[in-house]
């Protein structure tokens, strides 16, 4: 003897379904009317790409430094910024057109407005004294005329490595301060302390 069940289905329970299952269909209408309004109104943003660029930043007719990067993308946005995602160097001179330090890069940024490039990656600096600055980001304040970090900075001097957890330098490394600085110094009895 075969039994079968038969479970009557109750017509409230299904209208109520069907109720629900409307409702988040049109909800989900409106959302993807919602989400392709406002693709429309997104804007392009306008960006000039120049490859083997040189930029000279001078004052008074003086060359104070000189920028070389081979692929510089200048975006045209509210707050416009130039990146050199191939790398930077930056060769700045004393008032007598002589190279006083240069500053290297992988990458870099610079912030129009607010005049300052943050340089990323492998970034080395030296000056004239032979003294190499190695960090992993460098910001440079044009305005003011520093270079600073708040990163870890190896500095190499005369054999001399120090290392510290931040610093800041004026423009051609000629004079810094290091925060937290450790290191090997190997001095002459007239360097002493």
């Amino acid at each position: 003897m075969n039994f079968r069940r038969h479970i009557p289905c109750q017509p409230a329970g299904l209208a109520g379904a069907l109720l629900i299952l409307a409702a988040c269909l049109t909800g989900c209408e409106n959302d993807l009317r919602d989400i392709e309004q406002i693709s429309l109104k997104k804007t392009a943003v306008l960006v000039d790409k120049t490859t083997g660029v040189t930029v000279l930043y001078s004052d008074s007719a003086q060359v104070k430094a000189k920028l070389i990067t081979p692929e510089y993308l200048h975006y045209k946005t509210q707050k416009p910024y130039v990146e050199m995602k191939k790398g930077v160097t930056i060769i700045f001179y004393d008032p007598n057109q002589q190279e006083s330090s240069n500053v290297k890069a992988d990458y870099a940024i610079r912030r129009e407005n607010e005049k300052f490039v943050e340089l990323k990656r492998n970034v080395v600096a030296t000056n004239n004294q032979g003294e190499t600055f190695k960090s992993e980001e460098l910001i440079w304040d044009e305005t003011k005329g520093r270079f600073y970090s708040n990163r870890l900075v190896t500095i190499n001097s005369k054999g001399n490595v120090l290392f510290g957890n931040s610093f800041w330098a004026n423009q051609d490394f000629s004079y810094y301060e290091i925060v937290q600085s450790t290191g090997d110094l190997n001095l002459t009895e007239k360097q002493g302390f």
